[in-house]
């Protein structure tokens, strides 16, 4: 339903790596952008659209993205819907183009390459709410061993997540919709700032909080 937020985590089947190289999660990162058009994928040339002089086209979007993760083995998504069965096709439409162009490149791969179909979970929950970005975000933490300090420096600069975009990072940063994420969420850059900063080193609380609310399944 429009308006409705959800959020979106798949990944590769038999817990595999779905992204090997820095051009994977780049193509993946690109079709964020690309496929949230109405009328269908956007068509470039470019090997990516981010970084080049001029205008991004225009488009009629399917979703708002509010965050997103990539990791090695999986992916996590905060989408808002912005016409009515929008989510499910653009979910539908980034599983399928992602799954063709790995099959593609790795010597004419067949078959299927996430575990199942990308798990939907509305937000229906309001006292849960605030917690589901925060994990998105914090996701890439299980990449590094370093310093609470340190976590959070190397969150704001990990290159496939929304998170970089949300600190003065803005290359890829026309993906998400920012000043409606901080409007439905009820918050603003400071206060989201030291509730991230509050459960860094003790996601096990932020799991709790989350796994709390009916359906939620937060490994993906």
């Amino acid at each position: 339903m429009v308006g409705d937020v959800a959020h979106i985590c798949n990944r590769g089947v038999d817990k595999r790596k779905i992204f090997n190289s820095n051009r994977d999660y780049q193509r993946f990162r690109d079709n964020l952008f690309l496929l949230n058009n109405l009328e269908g994928k956007i068509r470039t040339k470019h090997k990516s659209i981010f970084g080049l002089s001029g205008k991004l086209p225009d488009r009629n979007k399917l979703v708002e993205i509010f965050k997103w993760s990539l990791m090695p083995n999986h992916f996590h998504l905060l989408l808002y819907e912005k016409i009515e069965g929008g989510i499910l096709e653009f979910t539908k439409r980034l599983g399928n183009a992602y799954t063709k162009y790995f099959n593609l490149k790795n010597n004419g791969r067949s078959g299927y390459l996430f575990q199942n179909r990308a798990k939907i979970i509305p937000i229906q929950d309001e006292k849960h709410f605030p917690y589901l970005p925060i994990y998105i975000d914090l996701n890439p933490i299980d990449l590094v061993s370093v310093s609470s300090k340190q976590k959070f420096n190397f969150l704001k600069s990990y290159e496939w997540s929304s998170l970089k975009n949300y600190y003065g990072e803005r290359g890829d940063g026309e993906i998400i919709n920012q000043e409606l994420f901080y409007e439905i969420f009820e918050t603003n850059p400071t206060r989201y700032k030291d509730d991230l900063r509050s459960f860094i080193n003790d996601r096990k609380k932020l799991e709790i909080e989350l796994e709390d609310s009916k359906g939620v399944n937060l490994r993906g």
